[in-house]
């Protein structure tokens, strides 16, 4: 688009000089207006007028323009932390640009479709951001929530993932994926986001997670659901009235209330 100066200059230099000119970026032309010949003593100064207005496009063009697609993949890796194939139509680059990358050893492929700059640190809850760009419905639950909170010691070789039910279950190889169905407010209560590797993980709040694991008892085992209950009630990472909230939530109440007699 014109700007105020390139307007006025453009208009200046035809009518001095006849001819039209296109707004930068946007096939816009001022009319056309007949030229005028050049007498020879005009042309040192019709050559200055056209060098000024480039000189002016030239300064008004101020916008970053990185120097090629290869730096604008690594520009948008560090922003997103962990990137997509996906992601690159934001930008209009080849996906033919990733695989170049890495072979340069400037990314990292961590996992099916997923790489990360070479630089950046990966912790142990790594697993989670992959999971969680994977599966952007998904909410980290189970046994990979009970890890993230610090309320047991093993360490699952499967991310645990809720997903809606009747959803489409992600197609991964690595990290490789646990899932659970929910629905309704079992699906959507208790949700706390926490950025991971600057990804947006969406993580069961400690109370959530340890009713959830008595609903999935038979899959994950009573012994650690109890235990969870313990640890989180002992170490004051929960309430009475959010475990009860919850409880109710995923219809455990009554199993729960036992145990919770136990330690009080």
């Amino acid at each position: 688009m014109w700007t105020g100066i390139e307007y006025r200059v453009a208009s200046h230099l035809m009518l001095m000089g006849g001819g039209s000119f296109s707004a930068p970026g946007s096939g816009r032309c001022l009319p056309h207006l007949p030229r005028k010949p050049l007498e020879t003593n005009q042309t040192g100064r019709h050559l200055q007028k056209v060098s000024t207005c480039h000189y002016l496009h030239t300064i008004c063009n101020t916008n970053p323009v990185p120097k090629n697609h290869a730096e604008q993949v690594l520009q948008l890796t560090r922003k997103l932390g962990l990137l997509r194939p996906r992601d690159l139509k934001a930008i209009g680059v080849p996906r033919t640009y990733l695989k170049q990358l890495v072979e340069r050893g400037e990314l990292l492929k961590t996992g099916r479709g997923l790489y990360v700059h070479a630089d950046a640190p990966l912790t142990e809850n790594h697993s989670l951001a992959e999971a969680a760009k994977l599966s952007p419905k998904g909410v980290i639950c189970l046994l990979s929530a009970l890890r993230f909170h610090g309320l047991t010691t093993e360490n699952p070789a499967e991310v645990w993932i809720a997903i809606p039910r009747g959803a489409r279950p992600p197609k991964s190889g690595a990290p490789a994926l646990r899932v659970a169905r929910f629905s309704g407010h079992m699906m959507t209560e208790g949700i706390k986001r926490h950025v991971i590797q600057g990804v947006s993980v969406p993580v069961y709040c400690v109370a959530k997670t340890v009713a959830d694991c008595f609903r999935f008892r038979n899959r994950i085992g009573v012994n650690l659901a109890v235990e969870a209950l313990r640890d989180a009630w002992r170490n004051k990472k929960t309430t009475s009235d959010e475990l009860w909230h919850y409880a109710k939530v995923g219809r455990v109440l009554n199993v729960m209330r036992p145990y919770f007699d136990n330690l009080a």
